[in-house]
C-alpha cells in the first residue's frame, strides 16, 4: 500500500514534468512540418504536412539562411575545438594535483572552484576587452579560447575527483616498474579515467555548441558566427518566418541529442564519479 501511494506521488509530479518537457518539442515539430499559412493554426496537427521547409533550409532558399551550412560548420568546428582542449587543460591539470600531487595544486583546484561559481554573463565584457587587446575578435579562436575558460574549472573538478577514487598502488607500481610520469599519465592514468572523459568531453562540446552570449559578442561576420546567433536574427523581422526559425532549431537539436543517446551510459557515471568517497 505505502509503494503504491509513492508510486502515485511520483506519477503526480512526474506527468506534469513530462509533459512540460515534451510540449515544446511537440510545437517544434509541428511548426517544422507545417505551411507558413498553418504554422500559427493552432490545429494539433496540420491539415497538410510538408517537409518544404526542410528543402528550404538544407537549400539556403531564405536570405537569412543564406549562409545555413557555413554557421553550422562553425558551430561543429567551435564545439568540437573546445572538447579537445578542455580535454587536454583539465586532464593535465588533474592529473598534476592528484597523482601528481604538485605544489600548490590545492590552490589550483580551489581558484578553479572560484571561478566556476562566477556567472559567465559577468565575464562577457571583460571576455570581450581581453579579446579586443589580443586582436582576437571576430575569430573562431576567441569563442574557443572563451568557452574553454568557461568549462575548465568544472572540468578539473570533477576530473581530479574521479582520479582521486583510482588506488594509488597502482602509481606505485608503475613506478616500481621503471614508468616516467608521462608513461605513467598514458598507460595507467588515461585508460582508467575514460568514462569521465568521455563525459567532460560531452558537456564541453554540448556547452560551447549551444552558447549564444558569448558567441554574439566576440563572433559578427555572417560567415563567422555560430547557428544560434544566425537564429536570432529571425526574430528581428517585422513578419519572422516562424517555420523556418523552427525547422532550423529542430535541425540544430538533433546532433547533441544523437551525441547523447551515444554516450549516455558514461554522462552519469562519468560526471558523478568521485562525488561520494567510501
Amino acid at each position: 500500500m505505502k509503494a503504491a501511494g509513492t508510486e502515485a506521488k511520483l506519477l503526480l509530479v512526474g506527468i506534469p514534468v513530462l509533459l512540460w518537457t515534451v510540449i515544446p518539442i511537440y510545437h517544434l515539430v509541428l511548426f517544422a512540418i507545417s505551411p507558413k499559412q498553418d504554422a500559427l493554426s493552432g490545429a494539433l496537427f496540420p491539415e497538410h504536412p510538408t517537409l518544404r521547409n526542410f528543402e528550404t533550409v538544407f537549400g539556403q532558399r531564405h536570405y537569412f539562411l543564406s549562409h545555413f551550412w557555413q554557421q553550422l560548420w562553425n558551430s561543429t568546428l567551435i564545439a568540437f575545438a573546445t572538447g579537445v582542449l578542455t580535454l587536454l587543460v583539465a586532464t593535465s591539470a588533474a592529473f598534476a594535483i592528484s597523482r601528481l600531487r604538485v605544489r600548490g595544486g590545492r590552490t589550483v583546484m580551489n581558484m578553479a572552484l572560484f571561478t566556476y561559481f562566477i556567472p559567465a554573463a559577468f565575464l562577457a565584457v571583460p571576455m570581450y576587452k581581453t579579446m579586443g587587446n589580443y586582436g582576437l575578435l571576430n575569430s573562431k579562436w576567441a569563442l574557443i579560447l572563451a568557452m574553454v575558460t568557461i568549462a575548465s574549472p568544472y572540468a578539473i573538478w570533477v576530473l581530479k575527483q574521479a582520479s582521486d577514487k583510482l588506488p594509488v598502488e597502482l602509481d606505485e607500481a608503475a613506478v616500481m616498474d621503471g614508468a616516467s610520469p608521462p608513461q605513467l599519465f598514458r598507460y595507467v592514468y588515461l585508460p582508467l579515467m575514460t568514462p569521465s572523459l568521455v563525459a567532460i568531453g560531452v558537456y564541453a562540446l554540448l556547452l560551447a555548441w549551444n552558447e549564444y552570449l558569448f558567441a554574439f559578442l566576440l563572433l559578427s561576420r555572417d560567415t563567422d558566427v555560430t547557428l544560434p546567433v544566425a537564429l536570432g536574427s529571425f526574430l528581428a523581422a517585422d513578419d519572422s518566418p516562424w517555420e523556418l526559425l523552427m525547422t532550423t532549431g529542430l535541425i540544430y537539436a538533433l546532433p547533441p541529442a544523437a551525441i547523447y543517446y551515444v554516450f549516455r551510459r558514461y554522462m552519469v557515471g562519468g560526471l558523478t564519479a568521485g562525488a561520494v568517497k567510501s
